[in-house]
């Protein structure tokens, strides 16, 4: 197996590779937080998320605060053992 294969799909896009990056250095954040920082839509942060959380890679907790909805992220031992695996692929790739 190379290299190039030990890289993560799930990876691959950029606002994936943003949220798990985001995730890695806090212990939670929210999605508004999340949103402003990756400076993507809704739907967009919606849609990656809900893909990483099927994979295992991240928990997305929904509760209310007071009358509002709060969703949050926060990555799992799995995501973060399969996020540090890509990183160190790439860079790996990148000695080449």
């Amino acid at each position: 197996m190379g290299i190039i294969d030990k890289l993560n799909k799930d990876f691959e896009s950029r606002v994936r590779l943003g949220i798990m990056s985001i995730l890695i250095v806090n212990e939670w954040i929210d999605f508004t937080e999340m949103k402003t920082i990756l400076d993507i839509t809704d739907g967009n942060l919606a849609s990656h998320s809900s893909a990483l959380e099927k994979a295992q890679y991240i928990e997305i907790k929904k509760e209310f605060v007071g009358k509002k909805p709060k969703t949050s992220y926060k990555v799992t031992d799995l995501g973060r053992a399969a996020f540090k695996e890509h990183l160190n692929s790439l860079e790996k790739l990148m000695k080449f």
